[in-house]
């Protein structure tokens, strides 16, 4: 009599590596820290250098966070050579916090200074140690966060200025900011939602992606914040037609073509509504009076072309004109705050940005989250049309742009799958999908991964 066949037990799955909490509660208290306010104040108020409990609270908050990395890691040269996007940040971060030393505005450009080079310290830990499932973590706590801040500002609005009355937001968070924090959960969202051939990587369910989708984009609309919603369209695109490879760019072309086509047809006046925001024609054509300050913000730039007027000139410099902060355009303001070579180092380091994930949408076991962050820059990009956030520290544009730097990093210390001889030979595409017997290259350990150069 044949004895029966041992029953084998399945082992755990083993958990996902993880370099510690630091490496996604730190980006996220430096976010919060800077843009969820309990009050309001006029920007003059800031450009003084006058300093409330918020505004302290906010300074401790980035010196816990570089105490923390100094304590843990200490000040030591890096034991790997940096890659070049790094240097690039390194290059930008540097030059536009040394700038403060000649702003107008010292005391503001010597503290926003201080907190980007906290900032890109964050980046540049994360970037070295963490891996892609802390990122993964990171991400999903930052909508969670989004969804918890849209039913704070549904539950209990706060007072509102009269430019902002019939906009959606929450606490003392700018439509402006709500709209980027919302624009970047979509994308978030929408990322995690496609992945169809890597279901393990999303940590809810797809009902809980669809329900959070909804909730997002309705506030996303609610904010009535055109750049952002222009933004989240252009990089919901780029997502699609990267995040998939060539299936992606031909579902977009075929179904993005219908539902545009349903959209402006059954939503002409819905559309035109929410892009006119109320406002009459000399308002739409100035783009709400930011023709006139980029006028002025040229003016400025003239008369400091290389160097710029420092880190914070743009934020007082037209106020006693045109009565707004900012250059409300990320090249222009730092055109006008770091000149000519501020602008240099800040293109080099999108150029390079843009230039390495597209290398890595290449990789099948790459392309899903690199797909999601060339969307993310996109949406950055688009919205940075109307809003200096990109190239200004200590807010949410800001510091994700550094978070980007550091998740491609990620991606590139993990690597992707190796693309086998015969498909190179025989179709002569590298970014085509290999076997699924494909071999997996080894995980990395953390901490201790090998950096390209």
């Amino acid at each position: 009599m044949p004895l029966p066949r041992p029953v084998l037990l399945r082992s755990r799955r083993p958990a996902d590596p993880t370099a510690g909490w630091w490496a996604y509660v730190l980006p996220l208290a430096l976010m919060l820290a800077s843009d969820y306010k309990l009050r309001s104040r006029d920007v003059d108020q800031a450009v003084g250098g006058s300093a409330d409990l918020t505004v302290l609270l906010e300074i401790a908050v980035y010196g816990a966070a570089a105490l923390y990395l100094v304590r843990r890691f200490g000040l030591r040269p890096p034991r790997r050579k940096i890659t070049g996007l790094l240097t690039a940040a390194w290059v930008w971060a540097g030059y536009a916090a040394l700038s403060a030393l000649w702003s107008p505005f010292k005391a503001l450009g010597l503290v926003r200074g201080t907190q980007l080079l906290v900032t890109m310290l964050v980046a540049h830990a994360v970037a070295t140690r963490a891996t892609p499932a802390d990122l993964r973590r990171l991400a999903h706590a930052f909508v969670a966060i989004v969804l918890a801040s849209v039913a704070v500002g549904v539950a209990h609005p706060f007072p509102r200025t009269k430019h902002t009355e019939a906009r959606f937001n929450w606490l003392y968070v700018h439509p402006v900011i709500g709209g980027v924090y919302l624009g970047i959960a979509v994308l978030l969202v929408i990322g995690y939602l496609i992945r169809w051939t890597a279901p393990a990587q999303r940590q809810w369910r797809v009902p809980v992606y669809l329900g959070a989708l909804a909730v997002l984009a309705g506030a996303l609309l609610a904010t009535q914040t055109r750049g952002a919603a222009l933004g989240a369209v252009v990089g919901v695109l780029v997502l699609l037609c990267t995040a998939r490879g060539p299936k992606g760019r031909v579902d977009v072309a075929v179904v993005g073509a219908a539902v545009g086509t349903l959209g402006a047809l059954a939503f002409a006046g819905t559309i035109v509504a929410f892009v006119a925001r109320g406002e009459d024609a000399q308002k739409l054509a100035s783009l709400n009076s930011r023709t006139e300050l980029w006028s002025l913000a040229l003016k400025a730039y003239a008369e400091s072309p290389v160097y710029g007027r420092g880190l914070g000139a743009s934020r007082g410099l037209f106020l006693a004109d045109i009565g707004l902060g900012g250059g409300h355009n990320a090249f222009i303001n730092a055109l006008v705050d770091q000149g000519a070579l501020g602008v240099a180092a800040f293109g080099v380091l999108l150029l390079t940005l843009s230039i390495v994930l597209l290398f890595l949408v290449r990789h099948r076991t790459l392309r899903a989250d690199a797909g999601m962050l060339l969307g993310i820059l996109a949406f950055f990009v688009t919205d940075g049309i109307t809003t200096e956030g990109l190239a200004a520290p200590a807010n949410v544009s800001g510091i994700w742009l550094f978070l980007l730097v550091a998740w491609t990093e990620t991606l590139r210390r993990q690597g992707g799958d190796p693309l086998p001889a015969d498909a190179v030979t025989t179709t002569g595409d590298a970014g085509a999908e290999p076997p699924p017997s494909a071999a997996l290259p080894p995980p990395a350990q953390v901490g201790d991964q090998p950096q390209h150069a």
